[in-house]
């Protein structure tokens, strides 16, 4: 795993704006005061002060950097890695040739640890300042006081934000969950308004088709009578085909919405997606059977995968639209059993003249250009 990998930056929705997290910086480097009396007093001088000036600028100017950047988009790009690590470095730095006030460094730095790097590495990183700290104090021969101190603060600062950020981001997790949870009852009572207008208004409907066939038949000895019986019927069947038209946009799944529908889902099951859509979007004609593919492929994913990544692909190319999706789950021979959620599924691409491929954390359906051209 390389260090990208390792940073787990998880965005200002988390970690608070950039604003509020340059606040908090400010506040906390107080403490760097004690550095910088060092230099001021003259307790450095020459060379050593203008290298611990240029040190401190560095440090503090990286560290700003960090922090500042919107994580989730990466705002630094390609430098938030090396920003992070020159942090790091110069923190031990610091501490190991000055000792004393700048042991205080290792403390700041094992607070950004908290909240970019994942718990696992935090706690790392954690120790190591820690055993930077003692052994910088222990080198220039500061009281045990102030390697105390320092080493507490590494310990409980590190533990804190560790649990800090955590909190935060089980707090986004639930707020994903909450929205996806009302919008799964938004389309449920979509669905139940559907089926009361269709068996309610559908049924009178059609019962009173039934009922003017009957009475134009028995009122043939009246031209007037079954001009207005006719044009009962007219009305009843035209009503009756919006209704059914209606219900058919209710039950309707978009394939945009569903995609949507979809990363909202995977992000709240901790499960990172990968969208994309390559050709522009397929045909009108096969949106909701795409929409009702997404669904059925992502509700296996979520339920019985157990994977940190899911990769979803449509193409539309000239021979046809093609739907993948693909996880790197160990669910224990793949989440794709044909259940019935699949068998309906497969019905309809069947009707549909498609083809389903399910395999081993892998569910594919392609429709050839010729069935929608």
């Amino acid at each position: 795993m390389s260090f990208a990998d390792r940073i787990s930056f998880d965005g200002p929705d988390e970690n608070g704006s950039p604003a509020r997290r340059l606040v908090g910086v400010s506040v906390g480097m107080v403490y760097l005061l004690f550095p910088v009396a060092d230099i001021v007093t003259g307790a450095f001088t020459g060379a050593k002060a203008v290298w611990a000036c240029l040190l401190l600028m560095t440090y503090v100017g990286a560290y700003v950097l960090v922090v500042a950047s919107s994580p989730s988009r990466l705002s630094l790009g390609r430098f938030i890695y090396p920003l992070f690590a020159l942090v790091s470095v110069l923190g031990v730095t610091a501490a190991l040739a000055f000792g004393g006030a700048w042991l205080s460094l290792p403390v700041y730095t094992v607070v950004l640890y908290a909240f970019a790097l994942r718990p696992a590495h935090a706690l790392i990183g954690m120790v190591l300042s820690l055993l930077v700290v003692i052994g910088g104090g222990v080198l220039h021969r500061d009281s045990w006081d102030t390697i105390a101190v320092l080493a507490v603060q590494v310990v409980t600062l590190g533990v804190l934000f560790i649990s800090v950020r955590n909190t935060r981001a089980l707090s986004h997790r639930l707020r994903l969950a909450q929205d996806e949870v009302a919008r799964l009852a938004a389309t449920e009572e979509r669905l139940r308004i559907a089926r009361d207008l269709h068996d309610l208004l559908g049924h009178s409907l059609s019962l009173i088709v039934l009922k003017s066939e009957l009475a134009g038949r028995l009122a043939e000895e009246s031209p007037r009578a079954r001009q207005e019986i006719a044009d009962i019927e007219s009305v009843a069947r035209k009503a009756l085909t919006e209704v059914r038209e209606a219900v058919t946009g209710y039950r309707q799944r978009s394939l945009a919405e569903e995609l949507d529908s979809a990363r909202a889902v995977l992000a709240a099951a901790g499960v990172a997606a990968d969208v994309r859509v390559a050709g522009g979007p397929p045909p009108a004609v096969l949106d909701e059977l795409f929409g009702w593919s997404v669904r059925e492929g992502v509700t296996n994913v979520v339920r019985h995968a157990h994977a940190t990544r899911c990769e979803i692909t449509v193409t539309v190319s000239e021979s046809g639209a093609v739907l993948e999706i693909v996880d790197d789950g160990d669910g224990g021979g793949g989440p794709y059993a044909m259940g019935s959620g699949l068998r309906g599924l497969t019905e309809r691409v069947t009707g549909a003249n498609g083809t389903v491929t399910v395999g081993d954390h892998r569910l594919r359906v392609l429709v050839p250009a010729v069935e929608y051209a």
